[in-house]
């Protein structure tokens, strides 16, 4: 335990840690299995247990990761569209970007906002929010103000484990991670239960979801 205890702490002090959260937000905006949330709570955590790294620098460099990482994602489905590679048209893939489709345009604040502490869920909404045409500047401030409380919130989680766990940097590191995922699960559970549905199923019978063409279209004729 001392050993990886001391690890933990000459990897951590480097300037360039910082940049490598920055980035690993930037690409989990578009590719989910890059683990920013882990990161930037384990970061937190050895903020507080006293690693050498300074918590006000981790805040700013995961929002702004996360910021262009949701409109890189935006961007990708202007580009690419809805349903350009088979895996997005299959049934349970269509049925979530019919409901995100369904989503923006009902209550576009609090989606983008929510969707920001689910891996795949952001994704989906803000791919789909650039392949049907949510208007951009909006979607700029709403991912900057999503972005910035998520970082915080990620800190928050990491900074209360590391200052329980200040002795030892691992223990605090793995309890800071396991309490983001299980609060993140518990929003996805929540949501599902307020909304007393799954993903989709409060679309009317037959909704299609259109493609990225379709849609500039659609704007054009308008």
């Amino acid at each position: 335990m001392d050993g990886i205890n001391n690890f933990i702490l000459s990897t951590a002090g480097s300037p360039w840690v910082y940049l490598g959260l920055l980035a690993c937000c930037l690409i989990d905006g578009f590719f989910p299995p890059v683990p920013s949330e882990s990161l930037v709570v384990a970061l937190a955590s050895l903020a507080l247990s006293g690693a050498g790294v300074n918590i006000w620098l981790i805040i700013p460099a995961a929002a702004l990761g996360a910021f262009l990482g949701d409109n890189l994602a935006y961007l990708l489905g202007r580009w690419i569209g809805t349903d350009r590679f088979g895996w997005m048209r299959t049934p349970k893939m269509r049925r979530s970007v019919a409901w995100a489709r369904h989503e923006l345009d009902k209550r576009s604040m609090s989606l983008i906002l929510v969707a920001r502490f689910i891996p795949v869920g952001r994704v989906v909404v803000n791919v789909t929010a650039g392949a049907t045409g949510f208007p951009r500047r909006r979607f700029v401030a709403l991912t900057a103000i999503s972005g910035a409380v998520w970082a915080a919130y990620s800190v928050a989680i990491g900074a209360i484990a590391g200052a329980w766990f200040s002795e030892h940097h691992l223990l605090g590191v793995v309890v800071g991670v396991a309490g983001a995922l299980i609060l993140g699960l518990l929003i996805d559970r929540i949501i599902t239960m307020v909304r007393g549905t799954s993903p989709g199923s409060q679309l009317p019978p037959g909704d299609a979801v259109p493609n990225a063409g379709e849609d500039k279209r659609t704007q054009k004729a308008a």
